[in-house]
Formats: structure tokens, sequence, C-alpha cells
């Protein structure tokens, strides 16, 4: 399982840790990331996804898990990610017309 956000890609960084002599070794940030359920209205189901806090506060800002994956390019997101959207996309256009 990689250390990446499955909805905003947000990944492992490189960096340096510098010590008071000026000494760098390299270093890994690590990304926030936690296990979370979300709720998809459109699909009536609960997705559990490994996403960072960071998309956590984004997600509940945009709306939920709907709204944030609708607005989401698709370059960001992750494969599952990608299969969501598109069914919550094709329900809620079912949804209109219907």
């Amino acid at each position: 399982m990689s250390r990446a956000c499955e909805l905003t890609g947000k990944a492992v960084m490189t960096g340096n840790n510098v010590s008071h002599a000026n000494n760098k070794t390299r270093r890994r940030f690590l990304p926030n990331l936690v296990n979370v359920t979300l709720m998809s209205e459109a699909l009536n189901q609960n997705v559990r996804l490994r996403i960072s806090a960071n998309a956590l506060r984004s997600v509940e800002h945009r709306g939920g898990l709907d709204a944030f994956l609708l607005k989401a390019g698709v370059s960001d997101l992750s494969q599952r990610a990608r299969l969501l959207k598109k069914q919550i996309a094709k329900k809620t256009q079912e949804q209109a017309s219907a």
C-alpha cells in the first residue's frame, strides 16, 4: 500500500535534516494518512478510503464525498477514486433525467 492520499494524491516528500552544525542528512516527510469511511449519498453506500487529514477537511468543506469527487480533476485521483467518480456521475445523471 503506497503512502499517498487516494483523493488528493498527496504523497511522500523528501528533504533534509539540518543539524546545528549545518550537517544535512536526507529525510522523508510522510503525509498524515487516516482510514475513514465516507458516505456517498448518490450511491447510497459507505466507502472506505485512506486519505490525508487535509483531504478529509476538503471533503467536509465541499459538502461531502460526492461533491468533492465531481469537482476533482481525474489526474489527481487514485484508480479507485476515479471509478467512484464515474459511478457517482452516472448515478446523478440518471436521477436528473428521471
